[in-house]
């Protein structure tokens, strides 16, 4: 551009600059072709005249094309004051009033002054704690948003809190579709499952299975019961799908593709320079899955095999689980003999597979006992999985007895270990959990085939101790506390007594005297939970009604109500408010700072602020329950005739020294004043007791004496005060 020209555009820029109406257009076409110091003079003489004139819509998308011009320059108090000057609009006003124009970076403001702007009452906004809310109300006066979400209507926030976690609901959500068309959702919850998983990963991104099953059941559209059975169908949907790749463990995301891969050429030049054993595993699997090895020739076949020989280096002493992956798939590849053979020495050297198996998922267990046990001409291979039983994980246990399933050695192993004092937790459950367990067989002459059931459990086994024998034990690892793989099995062994279904197979299976002896070792075993353990034995008189006249009687405890004082409720809705007001939007804008940091897989910043999202969520799940569950009150005309929230109580102890409590609610401590919670250890003890009863009385250091119940009061004129709503707070 000459000078001439350069001139000319001055010319022009002045004269269509005079007076309004302005051609916003050439305006905007003659400051992009203007440089330096001139740009940047031009930028600001417009945004003057377009505030002048009163024209906001000129002004904002001034400000929005030349941001980087003017955040250079620092003029955000510059801009604010043009913006408010270019409309009447008292909303508009407040939001360039709220959006920190000269407090906070200059692109930042003009980012949330488009994302307030965007907000009109029916717009639909994402939240990642409440999901899809619509806007019914922008309050200028006091700078707030109503939004009402699924689960929690009328929900204020301030303008700065709405620009750090609403979003605009893209048309193509699922949860705008869940909202205009909900026919569709049920519709593919029933019959297209995969669909349903496809559109949650586009619209939420790539996931874990565990946090899709935990959004889904969020927004309402699968309960957690419904999950495992509405999984299993989606994943047959989706095994059929290129487009969708499903991890082999529960950790690693479901992705969803653009495309679906052609595995061509280029496929190939690509996979013969990857290094990442677990993408080399993952490439393979996928290519086999396709239905492209079986017609692949000796050179592709080799590019295969080396890969996966260069994994199998790669992942030996780092991670056993992968190793013991690549060395199955070079195995059932049926490449490179070798490499496989060595591999499967350094498994069973010093029990590497034991160690593997702990991080292997499930699905794989059967694909590590047939690989291990491949080449097992002698038997070594099979009488060392056999002494190592006991050290198994349930997964690998139920593999290794599968596959031995009609071994008569090992149903000798597996009788020697039950019969033993401490059976493995994690056989006796196994044992138990597929006792009578049946399967569908197709029987009779061909053609005329009939489907029938036969026996398929461990019932079937003869070596096998009495069934009350394998019951001792599982009642034994219901008892106290577990850890580790026995904590699973305990659990797993309470979830099998509490199946009505279950248990009365169980039942079935048991002499008259042995159903009296399990009764009886499990009625006098009081470690499990209370409420449990009572249904379990009610139900165990209802399958065999001749134990009734056995069961013991017990006492229902009685049941308080759940309350706390109006001032603990006060500051603890108080705390609420500060956690969905202040604190999460403070990680939501952490969380959007530290993408801008790269990679999110290797991101530091972004992974601990995603840690602390999920924490602040639970946080807040829980305590909008506990709001939700406990009542506040004040302890007014509480009777004073026995130890109950609401009362001082006067002690004696057993040195004879006297001590006063207050029981309040579950919210209140005050050490100064001697105020206790009414779940604390020591108001346990005490509730329900009158002048002159004895109870434990707890030490700091848990040590326990007796102490006496000397005199119970009303709350004092003071303590009535104190559990009055604090100035400043609000119910």
């Amino acid at each position: 551009m000459d000078k001439k020209s350069n001139e000319e555009k001055e010319v022009r820029f002045a004269e269509i600059m005079k007076e309004p109406p302005y051609p916003v257009d050439e305006v905007f076409g003659l400051i992009a072709e203007a440089a330096g110091a001139k740009k940047d003079e031009w930028i600001l003489a417009a945004l003057q005249a377009f505030s002048n004139a009163g024209d906001f819509d000129a002004a904002y998308r001034l400000v929005g094309e030349f941001k980087s011009e003017l955040g250079a320059k620092s003029r955000g108090d510059t801009v604010r004051e043009c913006l408010k000057k270019s409309t009447r609009d008292r909303l508009v006003t407040s939001f360039i009033e709220a959006v920190g124009f000269g407090v906070r970076p200059f692109a930042e403001s003009v980012g949330r002054l488009g994302r307030l702007l965007s907000f009109q009452p029916g717009t639909l906004v994402l939240n990642s704690a409440w999901g899809l809310g619509e806007i019914k109300r922008l309050d200028a006066f006091y700078r707030r948003v109503t939004v009402d979400f699924r689960t929690r209507r009328g929900h204020q926030l301030t303008f700065d809190a709405a620009c750090e976690t609403l979003v605009p609901a893209p048309e193509n959500h699922i949860l705008v579709t869940a909202k205009a068309d909900p026919d569709r959702i049920q519709k593919m919850l029933k019959e297209e499952p995969g669909t349903f998983v496809k559109e949650m990963l586009g619209s939420f991104g790539n996931m874990p299975i565990t946090r899709l099953e935990e959004l889904s059941a969020q927004h309402g559209f699968v309960k957690t019961a419904n999950w495992k059975s509405f999984w299993e169908r989606a994943r047959a949907d989706l095994r059929k799908d290129k487009l969708v790749e499903i991890p082999t463990r529960r950790a690693e995301p479901l992705v969803l593709k653009a495309a679906a891969e052609s595995y061509g050429d280029g496929w190939f030049t690509a996979f013969e320079q990857m290094t990442d054993p677990k993408s080399i595993l993952t490439a393979v699997r996928e290519f086999v899955g396709a239905g492209k090895f079986k017609d692949l020739d000796d050179a592709g076949r080799a590019k295969i095999a080396d890969r996966l020989a260069f994994a199998l280096k790669g992942a030996r002493k780092v991670d056993d689980a992968l190793y013991a992956r690549l060395a199955a798939c070079l195995a059932e590849l049926k490449l490179d003999y070798a490499v496989v053979a060595k591999a499967r020495v350094y498994l069973l050297t010093d029990a590497r597979y034991l160690v593997a198996a702990r991080d292997l998922p499930a699905s794989e267990m059967a694909r590590l006992v047939a690989f291990l046990v491949a080449e097992d001409k002698e038997g070594t291979v099979k009488a060392g999985l056999f002494a190592a039983l006991p050290e198994m994980c349930f997964p690998l246990l139920s593999a290794t007895l599968d596959h031995y399933r009609n071994d008569g050695a090992c149903e000798a192993a597996v009788a020697d270990l039950l019969k033993s004092p401490h059976a493995p937790a994690t056989l006796v459950v196994l044992v138990l959990g597929r006792y009578h367990e049946m399967k569908k067989v197709k029987a009779g002459e061909p053609g005329k085939e009939v489907e029938t059931e036969m026996e398929a459990g461990f019932k079937r086994w003869s070596m096998l101790p009495p069934l009350v024998v394998i019951l001792t034990h599982a009642i034994a690892i219901g008892e106290g506390r577990q850890s580790g793989e026995t904590l699973k099995m305990q659990n797993t062994v309470r979830r099998l007594f509490a199946d009505q279904k279950w248990l009365k197979g169980i039942f079935d299976l048991l002499q008259p005297a042995d159903q009296v002896l399990f009764f009886e070792r499990f009625q006098a075993s009081t470690t499990w939970d209370p409420s449990t353990h009572h249904t379990i034995v009610v139900r165990m008189t209802h399958i065999a009604p001749q134990l009734a006249e056995r069961q013991a009687k017990v006492s229902a405890p009685e049941v308080v109500a759940r309350i706390t004082s109006l001032r603990s409720y006060a500051e603890r809705k108080e705390a609420y408010q500060r956690l969905i007001n202040v604190e999460m939007p403070a990680n939501a804008k952490r969380i959007e700072f530290a993408r801008g940091y790269g990679d999110l897989s290797e991101n530091a910043e972004y992974q601990y602020a995603k840690d602390e999202q999920r924490a602040l969520m639970q946080k807040q799940t829980l305590m909008q329950d506990e709001i939700e569950a406990v009542k506040p009150t004040d302890f007014a005309d509480v009777a004073a005739d026995k130890v109950r929230p609401g009362t001082t109580v006067t002690i004696t102890t057993a040195d004879g020294a006297d001590k006063t409590y207050t029981v309040l609610g579950e919210w209140d401590n005050d050490l100064e004043r001697n105020i206790i919670a009414n779940k604390t250890r020591l108001a346990q003890n005490m509730l329900g007791k009158k002048p002159g009863d004895s109870f434990d009385l707890p030490d700091a250091e848990g040590n326990v004496s007796t102490a006496t119940i000397k005199a119970i009061a009303p709350l004092s004129d003071e303590l009535r005060a104190w559990v009055q709503v604090p100035a400043g707070l609000s119910l």
